[in-house]
């Protein structure tokens, strides 16, 4: 077929082309075509970049199967866990379910890799698969990242949205921590264990244990009880989809094929509205794309739509063809003595609707002047003109406490510790918009994480990889990976979650 396992053999005239692999050939689009929207869609690749596709595996979880590459750990643990899964059919199921989305890609990143195919189980032991899975400590998503090691791998979190959320661009910043990690000991038990437990923790227990001459490997090191189960649960994950019927589970059908396609634009837009375009659900929209935090697609310059190969396409062609706005909401600045609940009846919503879309606590007071994202009277012009003028901040909640800068510390990385922004900590502190920190100076911070949060697990030391955004403003809906043995660049990816 034309897209990847992509339900529509020929996309509709007015649809922009899409990036594709296989055959048959796609029609070459006419001039028209092209111009029909205000950004020049995506051409296809020339003939000589298309790659057939390999016979399918029987399905994802026999090439999984094959992919086994880390040694096994048989020890009562490991008994306990595979009794704990078998006990609970339906919270395996459900994890299952969840995974089916995404489990392609991931499986596909890992194999470009060269890494062990355990490793796409590991969101099952983290997350069960759930993008929205939000640990006591903060961690987040389906890799579990700590606010701190998530910007430490490019994963932005601001008021618009949580990219360690973002199934893509987390199992990207996951999968370069674990080779790190894989780096740093030359030994996958050694380094599943750091990426539990933290890389300076791991290191510390091997250099015990090598120093008294004793064996420095997973089994040998002391470590603390979450970090000893951990990798027995993925043991025990191993094993039952290794032999599934021993342990009276059934394991659902996972086609080896991608399961959505990314489309990419620069349009700010309703995520109920990209929801309808789409023709799918709200939540079913919101599984794919989970990073967003409010109920508009916004706060960068591009965005990577995810959505089922079947219904890519006829997005993708709604979107180009639409010349109206897509955004109906606002900023709106409280007035000095105006309360929400004031706000509320002003726009028709509320006041646990009003703070829910704006991230606003139970408990917590609003400040004069603080800018609240409100509805409008319909998508306009007006509306999506507001927005990019606005700047949008976290309402203090939780304890307030005082912390000490120390050499190296940057406001960027502190916030990211306390899950705040920089423009928190500028408006708490006065601190003017161009100057620095310096060792030894208390920052006022009011956060519901505690002043070690930073200590919590995954910490992570390694240098934030280069980024690079793009300013395009071409939209293409791009395949999520090719089928087989190899995975695409990272031209195409794709999201994780469930």
């Amino acid at each position: 077929m034309l897209l990847a396992a992509c339900a529509t053999p020929n996309p509709p005239p007015e649809a922009p082309p899409a990036e594709a692999y296989g055959p048959p050939e796609p029609a070459t689009p006419s001039p028209s075509e092209t111009a029909a929207a205000e950004a020049a869609p995506f051409p296809f690749p020339p003939e000589n970049d298309l790659e057939s596709l390999p016979a399918p595996a029987e399905d994802l979880w026999v090439r999984i199967r094959r992919g086994y590459a880390i040694p096994d750990i048989d020890d009562p643990l490991v008994t306990k866990w595979e009794e704990w899964y078998s006990t609970r059919p339906d919270y395996v199921a459900r994890m299952i379910d969840r995974s089916r989305r995404y489990l392609y890609y991931i499986v596909v990143e890992v194999e470009e890799r060269r890494m062990p195919l355990e490793i796409a189980l590991l969101p099952m032991v983290e997350s069960a698969y759930n993008p929205n899975a939000l640990s006591v400590a903060r961690a987040s998503g389906i890799w579990q990242f700590m606010p701190s090691t998530g910007t430490h791998y490019g994963l932005q979190q601001n008021w618009w949205f949580d990219s360690r959320r973002d199934v893509v661009a987390a199992t990207e910043g996951a999968l370069n921590y674990l080779q790190k990690l894989y780096g740093d000991f030359d030994d996958w038990q050694l380094a599943l264990a750091a990426y539990n437990w933290g890389e300076g923790n791991v290191a510390r227990a091997v250099a015990k244990n090598q120093a008294k001459n004793r064996p420095a490997d997973y089994a040998s090191i002391k470590m603390p009880d979450e970090t000893r189960n951990y990798l027995p649960k993925l043991q025990a994950i191993k094993n039952i989809v290794r032999e599934p019927e021993k342990y009276g589970l059934e394991l659902g059908d996972i086609p080896d094929a991608p399961y959505f396609a990314v489309v990419k634009t620069n349009r700010k837009i309703d995520v109920k509205l990209a929801a309808a375009l789409a023709e799918m659900s709200v939540d079913e929209f919101q599984y794919l794309n989970p990073q967003h935090n409010r109920p508009v697609i916004a706060g960068g310059d591009e965005y990577s739509i995810l959505l089922p190969i079947d219904k890519a396409e006829v997005f993708a062609a709604k979107l180009n063809l639409a010349d109206q706005p897509l955004v109906s909401w606002q900023a709106y600045r409280m007035k000095n003595g105006e309360t929400l609940q004031e706000v509320a009846v002003r726009f028709g919503m509320s006041v646990d609707a009003l703070r829910a879309v704006n991230g606003i606590g139970a408990k917590s007071r609003v400040p004069a002047g603080h800018t609240l994202l409100v509805p409008s009277q319909g998508p306009s012009n007006i509306a999506e003109e507001t927005l990019k003028n606005a700047v949008f901040t976290t309402v203090p909640q939780g304890r307030t406490f005082y912390y000490r800068v120390n050499r190296g510390d940057t406001l960027a990385g502190i916030a990211s510790r306390y899950a705040v922004t920089t423009a928190d900590l500028r408006r708490w502190n006065e601190i003017p918009a161009n100057a620095g920190l310096t060792a030894g100076q208390r920052l006022r911070i009011t956060s519901d994480l505690a002043p070690n949060a930073s200590r919590g697990k995954r910490t992570a030391s390694a240098k934030k990889p280069t980024t690079v955004s793009s300013k395009s403003k071409s939209k293409s809906v791009k395949p999520a990976a090719k089928s087989g043995t190899s995975a695409p660049t990272a031209k195409a990816r794709a999201v994780a979650g469930g």
